[in-house]
């Protein structure tokens, strides 16, 4: 489609990713004469500090991850596409994505670089295999079924020490994200699930929480440490800390002290909440501003959040450091307003913008229902009233009034009551991963290229009609073809299945 000439005369603004950073540039520039383009990943826009909820039953995803396009809808200067970025041209200022084999190029005039973060294993990516992380939907689904698959297993188990092997869930990093699900999985096992199987006492579940640091939310003071310490332990929590992760496999993990000794937890369902790395587009840009990359891959940007040499590109939130900011949702979207509010400035032809100026808001974690800690300017608090505070908070910044009401029954049915409705997992769920991993990168789901011509219907039709979406490409041979592995949880944990024949 050729543009026309009205609109090569607006301001071209590309922004990378969908999460707090992009979502919130791109409502800040709604009455703006710009032509925004939003490219993502993933079709949604993901409330992560929620996501260990969904790992632990107590909200559907589809509660913190509303479709990206349903936010925007109403605002006509914004188009939203699907694909991941692969390569973004300075020089040209081009910006290029792939979605199934079909590459799609972004001229900008201006680039906001929100692209955020992945799970770090500093440097040993292989535990990923047997310990998920929590950054996104299909690692919240995984781990639901991986939890509550766990006790279903230890159930038929009619070995003592297998059950409870089943039954002791690692938590590595002792940060907010590690201590929200320790104290979930405990009110899971000691109160929602305790009265639903016959053969195992799931109040006898063992909950390490394990880190190398001296101390549990060590951001928050040792004053909120020590109460969230203590309310862990009283919860059944076993905290365990100047302990560093040295092997992670489908039968447990290895662990080693602080005086070098080292010892091993035997554990089916480890769950990794430690580290962060910034996303691999950081890389790039480094390499073509020549700005510096900290240990984490996050790009040391200006004041302003811009690229040395390049003030038409800001770079914020997970992918950015600047003066020590944390890496919180409050950063990302104060962020995304910031460079949207340094756009419409220059547009205007008005005085250049203050430098980024990050305004704490506080932190917060709960710990069980009716328990949390915060510090909030200087302020902190713990138990209940912190627990009020974290679910309003929460609350205001779930998108949309629909995903607020049905978040709040949800939390009713489980902080009132003993229920949790997200309980349904699948054995795709836990094993899917995996399975990809598996057939490795001569499986890639592609699309025709003539498919924007066939039409919309093209995907209803057939196999072997004219205008039918083909089969994925087959898996290269010692590896099976999609569909075709049958996966269950075997005693140690692991995955294992049978190769049978079929199609993808």
């Amino acid at each position: 489609m050729t543009a026309t000439s009205d609109e090569h005369q607006k301001h071209r603004v590309v922004i990378i990713g969908s999460g707090f950073g992009g979502l919130f540039a791109a409502q800040a520039l709604r009455r703006e004469p710009v032509e925004v383009t939003v490219v993502a990943k993933t079709t949604h826009h993901l409330f992560q500090p929620l996501l260990y909820q969904v790992a632990t039953g107590i909200l559907s995803e589809g509660e913190i991850a509303p479709t990206t396009r349903e936010v925007l809808r109403r605002q006509e200067n914004v188009k939203v596409e699907l694909g991941e970025v692969v390569s973004i041209d300075l020089a040209t200022k081009s910006v290029t994505s792939n979605l199934l084999g079909r590459t799609d190029v972004q001229h900008y005039d201006s680039l906001i670089v929100a692209a955020g973060a992945g799970q770090s294993y500093f440097g040993n990516d292989h535990f990923a295999e047997h310990a998920p992380g929590m950054k996104s939907i299909d690692d919240a689904l995984e781990l639901r079924g991986r939890i509550f698959g766990a006790f279903e297993v230890a159930e038929t188990t009619p070995d003592p020490a297998d059950a409870a092997r089943y039954m002791t869930f690692v938590v590595v990093g002792a940060g907010p994200t590690g201590v929200e699900m320790a104290g979930q999985i405990a009110e899971l096992s000691h109160r929602t699930l305790r009265q639903d199987f016959r053969r195992i006492d799931t109040t006898k579940a063992r909950i390490i929480l394990l880190d190398a640091a001296p101390s549990v939310l060590g951001t928050f003071g040792e004053k909120l440490a020590a109460k969230a310490t203590s309310k862990l332990e009283k919860l059944g929590v076993e905290i365990q800390l100047g302990a560093r992760v040295v092997n992670v496999d489908s039968r447990g993990i290895d662990v080693e002290n602080s005086d070098g000794t080292r010892r091993r937890i035997e554990s089916v369902c480890k769950i990794w909440a430690a580290g962060v790395a910034a996303s691999p587009l950081g890389k790039q840009l480094a390499e073509q501003s020549g700005a510096v990359l900290d240990r984490a891959g996050r790009i040391q940007v200006q004041p302003d959040l811009t690229l040395p040499g390049h003030p038409e590109v800001f770079v914020v939130g997970d992918m950015a450091t600047l003066d020590r900011l944390p890496g919180v949702a409050q950063v990302a979207i104060q962020g995304g307003k910031y460079a949207a509010k340094t756009i419409s400035t220059r547009l205007r032809g008005g005085p250049p913008m203050r430098n980024f100026e990050y305004k704490d808001k506080g932190s917060m974690a709960t710990i069980s229902r009716f328990s949390a800690v915060a510090s909030i300017k200087g302020v902190q608090l713990s138990g209940f009233v912190a627990w009020l505070m974290w679910l309003a908070v929460h609350l205001v910044y779930i998108i949309g009034f629909k995903h607020r009401v049905t978040t709040l029954l949800h939390w009713t049915v489980s902080f009132i009551g003993r229920g949790r409705s997200e309980r349904t997992v699948t054995t795709q769920q836990i094993f899917a991963r995996s399975a990809l991993q598996r057939l490795g990168e001569g499986f890639m789901p592609t699309l025709p290229d003539d498919w924007a011509s066939r039409g919309p219907s093209a995907a209803t039709r057939p196999a072997g009609q004219p205008g039918a979406v083909p089969k994925a490409r087959k898996a290269p041979a010692g590896n099976p073809a999609p569909g075709a592995e049958s996966a269950h949880l075997g005693p140690d944990g692991a995955a294992s299945g049978s190769a049978s024949t079929g199609t993808a």
